[in-house]
């Protein structure tokens, strides 16, 4: 989806409107396990981070479904948190390693610029296999399962569970190779 910078039509902004409510819930549980995994979203509430994302929502095309919505709502977090912590990365570069990507709660990144470069990497391997990176957003940014990710993309959990594990892969050898060019 691309924002063009303009509002949409008023009776699509009005559906949307009514949308967010019936899963205001469900937006705020995606919000709260961001804030834990990430780094970054200690300094957002999770009402701001919500806000946030629907702002960014409200501004786009009208949605199919909810499954849509919520799928397009860990999108819009994801971006949230990139761009929060690039406002919040200084001079100074991070050190430290990689480690692998857990579904762990615990917080993840060490570092905003960590986050971002996940985020670099991620739209690298969007480019490649857009699945692949779809199954990331939903799983490590939106918080959720495999069973809650197959029937959003329309896949098996057996499939979701192959492309994490593949994609997990793809990140930790792209981000590894990073890491030896900066040193």
């Amino acid at each position: 989806m691309l924002d063009f910078g303009f509002e949409r039509p008023p009776e699509i902004a009005a559906a949307a409107d009514r949308l967010v409510p019936a899963l205001w819930d469900d937006l705020r549980s995606v919000a709260k396990r961001e804030r834990r995994r990430v780094r970054a979203g200690y300094t957002l509430q999770t009402t701001a981070l919500v806000g946030e994302a629907w702002l960014k929502l409200r501004r786009r095309e009208a949605f199919v479904d909810d499954s849509h919505f919520l799928r397009a709502s860990a999108i819009a977090m994801r971006c949230v948190l990139i761009d929060h912590a690039r406002q919040r990365l200084t001079a100074k570069r991070g050190q430290g390693r990689i480690e692998a990507l857990t579904d762990d709660i615990e917080p993840y990144w060490e570092s905003d610029e960590r986050l971002i470069e996940l985020d670099e990497a991620l739209t690298r391997l969007g480019a490649l296999n857009p699945r692949l990176a779809e199954v990331v957003e939903l799983r490590f940014f939106g918080g959720y399962t495999e069973a809650q990710i197959a029937p959003l993309l329309e896949i098996t959990e057996r499939t979701v569970r192959r492309d994490w594990v593949k994609a997990k892969a793809w990140l930790f050898r792209e981000m590894s190779v990073q890491d030896e060019a900066e040193d």
